[in-house]
């Protein structure tokens, strides 16, 4: 896969971020799961280029999906939830 000179823009970038959570679901429903959260943090970080109107033009259900899981498996959310059980081991 080659590497493209000029960044996406308009449609071409809402299209690929939309493959990239639709690539990163498969993973997740495959419980392919190191591929995934490389799959989802790519598709957020293009996902957060977007502006408003066109982060209205991707799908609800892939928009839901993305930030649930982004929000529930982000490395800041496992830390504390580790944390958390040591806290909870240690007593």
């Amino acid at each position: 896969m080659t590497k493209q000179d000029t960044p996406l823009t308009g449609d071409a970038l809402i299209k690929e971020v939309c493959r990239q959570i639709r690539v990163a679901r498969s993973y997740w429903d495959a419980h392919n799961n190191a591929a995934c959260r490389g799959e989802r943090d790519r598709a957020l970080a293009l996902y957060n280029t977007l502006t408003k109107e066109e982060k209205d033009q991707i799908p609800q259900v892939l928009r839901v999906w993305l930030r649930y899981r982004s929000e529930k498996y982000s490395s800041s959310c496992l830390s504390a939830i580790q944390y958390g059980m040591m806290e909870y081991i240690n007593v």
